[in-house]
């Protein structure tokens, strides 16, 4: 019985390893280097006694060989121990090759240098569930490729195409429009934020046509019920849009005299507003539009000024301080307002508010309440969107050869963030349709409304 037992666990390791191989150590006394080594050699012979198995038996199942081949591989434990010990730069290409893997096939691999800016608002997949409308496709796309922005218009289009959804809607049996719809809704509203981040006046405009929809009366004739909504979507951009920039154009205009020179940031519709309507009062000023890449927002609003008449002056963001001491005035946009009293705004706002604050120049900003927001937020790092690298085309190239440079390098990482925040200690008022209000009285708003905004 003890002829047929095994050696003992010392000798396992020689045992089994190649003839002429004299065992010299017992498995606890060698090495680690020599212990692989052994290990090394029974694979190789497991591995040369399966592909003789293999040529033998042709018409077999491959599948031995393949775990044989596994079992061949070094084992992931120790590659990884080179990898550990390798220089910075190497273990950045392994970064690289893992991150490309997980990420999927379509994911380039130059992505892993913005590891840091993900949780920034891209692009997602468009994969949705539920029925999407036509409406709410051919809006995704105008968000996509920037031909809509803004966060006036942006909202003005997304209740817009919630109109015809909403009239294209039929109630299921059994069901109730008041609560059904609001599920029909949703897969549209996820497409919408997969394709570009939510602004604050989309999130606030949806809620409020939640709220609405939520408040109808089960007992009124379906078509009837749609036509109320459609209402109540005509009366928020009336009045919270449309009537609210009226206001904000007689009130700003109130601050602009005879002779100001008045700077400008990027392009706000509101802005242009304020300043048309003061122009037309018969008031003499003239405005210096400062812009920055990649948009270049501030070249549409310069051939609206210049085209009314009014006398202005274009120049990039980094000459700003060559004639901010000229300024009477900074007047600008805002994309939401939160309740400490910063604004976010377009990226470079906050540099031209500081430039101002330096030079003792007053900071008005317009803005409707509907784009307030009761978060606080301290920076443009929490919460931000990236612009996308179809943006740059515009810029300016000497030759053909430089029309897919900065696509194409592979060690060029282009970030873009689309906005900034400008610290409240930067403004000197907003104006808004309920009263030109001191920053530090922004969490006011609701309050001066009358109700909770939403």
């Amino acid at each position: 019985m003890s002829s047929a037992a095994g050696p003992p666990p010392e000798d396992a390791g020689q045992s089994s390893a190649p003839p002429g191989t004299p065992p010299v150590k017992s498995q606890k006394q060698m090495t680690k280097a020599e212990r692989r080594e052994i290990q090394e050699r029974q694979r190789a012979a497991k591995a040369e006694k399966a592909a003789q198995n293999q040529s033998k038996n042709p018409g077999k199942s491959s599948n031995k060989p393949a775990q044989t081949s596994k079992e061949s591989a070094p084992a992931p434990r120790k590659v990884s121990k080179p990898a550990e010990a390798a220089p910075r730069g190497a273990q950045g290409a392994a970064g690289q090759s893992k991150d490309t893997k997980t990420g999927g096939e379509d994911k380039p691999a130059h992505t892993r240098g913005l590891r840091i800016f993900s949780h920034f608002g891209l692009p997602k997949p468009t994969s949705h569930k539920g029925e999407v409308h036509p409406a709410i496709v051919r809006l995704g796309l105008q968000f996509s490729e920037f031909k809509i922005t803004g966060a006036n218009a942006r909202c003005i289009a997304t209740l817009t195409s919630f109109k015809t959804v909403i009239q294209d809607y039929v109630t299921p049996p059994n069901n109730t429009l008041s609560r059904h719809l609001m599920t029909y809704l949703s897969p549209q509203i996820s497409y919408l934020v997969n394709v570009r981040p939510m602004s604050v006046t989309m999130g606030n405009a949806i809620r409020q046509l939640k709220l609405d929809i939520s408040g109808t009366d089960i007992d009124l004739p379906e078509q009837d019920a749609k036509d109320a909504l459609c209402g109540k979507i005509d009366t928020y951009i009336r009045d919270r849009i449309i009537a609210a920039d009226q206001v904000i154009e007689e009130t700003a205009g109130n601050k602009i005299k005879d002779g100001d020179a008045i700077l400008t940031y990027a392009r706000s519709s509101v802005v242009e507003k304020v300043l048309l309507a003061a122009y037309a009062d018969g008031k003499e000023f003239t405005v210096t539009v400062v812009d920055s890449r990649p948009m270049l927002e501030g070249k549409k609003l310069l051939k609206v000024l210049s085209s009314a008449g009014i006398q202005c002056t274009y120049l990039l963001l980094p000459a700003v301080g060559s004639v901010i001491t000229e300024i009477s005035m900074v007047l600008v946009g805002a994309h939401s307002l939160h309740s400490n009293g910063a604004v976010f705004s377009r990226a470079g706002t906050a540099l031209v508010a500081m430039m101002a604050k330096q030079h003792s120049v007053p900071v008005v900003v317009c803005c409707e309440t509907y784009k307030f927001s009761e978060t606080v937020q301290l920076d443009s790092f929490a919460r931000n969107e990236l612009a996308p690298l179809e943006l740059f085309k515009s810029f300016p190239r000497n030759n053909e050869e430089d029309s897919s440079s900065l696509g194409d390098r592979p060690n060029l990482q282009i970030l873009n963030p689309l906005y900034d925040l400008t610290p409240p200690s930067s403004i000197t008022a907003v104006v808004t349709e309920v009263g030109v209000i001191p920053p530090s009285s922004i969490s006011s708003i609701p309050l001066a409304l009358g109700r909770t905004i939403l």
